[in-house]
């Protein structure tokens, strides 16, 4: 047997052990009650984020121009 022949047999018998299992699991999961209503969503401070990222992109700004002077 060649490889690639062995790679194509490993192939399709991974596949079908994936396949047979998430089709198990999509059978074991029993339908949910939906659970409890959500609260009001929280407060994400994304300006704190963000800040972050601009001053990092500043300073490898500045730090690429100051490679290029020299």
């Amino acid at each position: 047997m060649s490889f690639c022949t062995l790679t194509r047999q490993f192939a399709a018998a991974a596949a079908l052990l994936l396949g047979t299992g998430a089709a198990q699991q999509a059978l074991a999961q029993a339908p949910g009650s939906g659970g409890p209503a959500p609260t009001d969503p929280t407060a994400v401070p994304l300006d704190g984020g963000a800040s972050l990222l601009l001053a990092g992109s500043v300073a490898y700004g500045l730090r690429k121009l100051r490679q290029r002077r020299k």
